[in-house]
């Protein structure tokens, strides 16, 4: 039996994108042979019809065919522009030859959108993205529009992804975890029956006693932003902390609270905070969105309101002025 070849999946640009960006999946397979037909898949929580396959980390995940997947020589998948039902993790496998052979299914490939008006918004309580190893955390999802059937799903490299029912407990469009482990550690976002997506979180649980409290979405450009850094079985929570991003020292702080008045896109970056006793928390990326990128749609939006209302007017003196030139035509 000879071993069957890995097709081996990667991103460019990066796996955490902007509604809009564009974005390409890669699969390539290990062997000299250039004429494998490449098919692609989504990671699904488990039902019926969907395949079943073992990870690298020895777990059960279930993947299906995308429904506009279309199996060429080409190893590309291109999302362009990128959406946010785009959001999910990906593999691929390639196949060839008659009888076929099949490569083994790619490692998985998180894709993870972010838009300015989901139609649904994750709410996690306590808002933080890093939380301690046995707490609580709630996560529900807050409706926008008229979906129905919101879930809170979770994605983790070891397990792929799960509904809710899987790790907590579900009420309506809520889900509860009475006691945080590591393993919680993931993305988290909402998904509709028609599919849907909110925003994704990533949620942090650290088994450390240092923890930071940033913003759970992108702050826009011009708005303040508030880290704090919080310790454990510690009342109260905050006390002197050193800053950092992108693991240069920032701030120096007695108060265990670093404060940017008006954030700037070059205040974007990974960000976590240390005290010299008790250590330091994980990092956490604060993403910032551009002030002019957010109301631009509003202003195109009113350039058009404004010609559609002035064209009338518009017409009728271009009329006007076409007979009166007429008028004086005839009159000389």
């Amino acid at each position: 039996l000879t071993e069957r070849p890995q097709a081996v999946l990667s991103v460019s640009p990066q796996n955490w994108l902007t509604e809009g960006d564009s974005v390409t999946l890669s699969c390539e397979v290990t062997d000299s042979s250039t004429d494998w037909i490449f098919s692609w898949y989504t990671v699904v929580p488990y039902r019926d019809g969907v395949t079943q396959l073992i990870n690298s980390h020895g777990f059960i995940m279930y993947v299906e065919l995308l429904s506009d997947s279309s199996r060429e020589c080409g190893g590309n998948y291109t999302l362009s522009p990128s959406a946010l039902n785009h959001t999910g993790v990906y593999v691929c496998r390639g196949d060839r030859g008659e009888p076929v052979i099949h490569t083994l299914y790619s490692n998985p490939q998180p894709l993870w959108i972010s838009g300015e008006s989901p139609p649904v918004s994750l709410i996690i309580s306590p808002s933080r993205t890093q939380h301690f190893t046995r707490d609580s955390l709630s996560l529900s999802c807050e409706d926008q529009s008229n979906s129905t059937g919101w879930t809170v799903r979770r994605y983790t490299d070891s397990e792929g992804v799960l509904d809710c029912s899987w790790w907590g407990s579900v009420t309506g469009s809520t889900c509860n975890i009475s006691f945080l482990s590591t393993s919680y550690t993931g993305v988290y976002w909402c998904e509709s029956e028609s599919g849907e997506n909110s925003n994704p979180v990533n949620i942090t649980v650290h088994d450390g006693d240092v923890i930071l409290e940033s913003s759970v979405h992108p702050v826009t450009e011009g708005h303040p932003l508030t880290l704090r850094c919080l310790y454990r079985n510690t009342n109260p929570s905050n006390l002197r902390a050193d800053f950092y991003k992108d693991g240069s020292v920032v701030q120096n702080q007695t108060t265990g609270e670093m404060i940017i008045h008006k954030v700037s896109k070059s205040d974007e970056g990974f960000y976590h905070c240390k005290h010299p006793e008790r250590g330091e928390s994980p990092r956490s990326w604060i993403s910032v969105r551009c002030s002019s990128c957010v109301e631009a749609p509003f202003s195109v939006l009113m350039i058009i309101s404004s010609v559609v209302t002035a064209s009338p007017y518009l017409l009728a003196t271009i009329i006007l002025l076409v007979k009166c030139y007429r008028a004086r035509g005839k009159s000389s």
